[in-house]
């Protein structure tokens, strides 16, 4: 540190860049030790960066980035959609279904990317910029379930029904191994049940979406 710098802005940065090089978050206790600066110390930095939505915390109090740092730089969110397209339309016009990529904010699975397929004669209408809590529709459970699995490898797709709309089923695989990034790929279609090949078909597209934001 010299004269013209600032401590609290250098441990704030500190912070945002822990934070980034983890899928899984960190405690106010492992951000305090990896810092070698105490609890009060990290409780502050938190919850300025928390105001700024540039972190947010879970409902286990483990920290991670949160969407603001996105927001920061107008060109990212675009960016972050432009990368995900490929692989969404394929699986989209594959599946004959709508994909989306979905990204956490907040307790909020959000919507940053959809694509419709061009050739059926109907499909579920999903925008972008649509939310809906974690714990409801099958992209926000993959997401929960990729927290409660971090060591065991990939942990699949998930199936739901009648979560989020009447009648439309959805198939959602977690985003894994992207720094910084918490979010799923999946499809959602006006039908009683998931074929058996959409989890596998969108489990290979989540795939494909990480390797093109890594």
């Amino acid at each position: 540190m010299t004269a013209e710098t600032s401590q609290t802005l250098d441990r704030g940065l500190r912070v945002l860049k822990l934070l980034a090089d983890t899928d899984h978050g960190l405690t106010v206790t492992e951000l305090s030790n990896k810092l070698g600066v105490n609890r009060t110390v990290v409780y502050r930095l938190l919850a300025t960066l928390e105001q700024h939505a540039l972190v947010r915390r879970d409902l286990g109090g483990r920290a991670r980035v949160g969407l603001g740092v996105l927001r920061l730089g107008r060109q990212v969110h675009p960016l972050v959609r432009e990368a995900a397209l490929p692989a969404l339309r394929s699986l989209a016009e594959d599946i004959g279904a709508t994909a989306h990529l979905t990204l956490v904010d907040g307790s909020d699975a959000l919507a940053v990317a959809v694509v419709e397929p061009t050739w059926t004669d109907y499909h579920v209408a999903y925008r972008a910029g649509f939310r809906h809590p974690l714990d409801r529709g099958a992209a926000g459970r993959a997401i929960l379930s990729a927290r409660q699995q971090p060591t065991a490898g990939h942990p699949g797709y998930t199936l739901t029904h009648g979560e989020l709309e009447a009648g439309a089923s959805g198939a959602a695989a977690p985003l894994v191994g992207v720094s910084g990034v918490e979010g799923s790929v999946g499809v959602v279609m006006l039908a009683d049940a998931v074929p058996e090949r959409v989890g596998p078909r969108v489990l290979d597209a989540a795939r494909e979406v990480a390797d093109a934001l890594r």
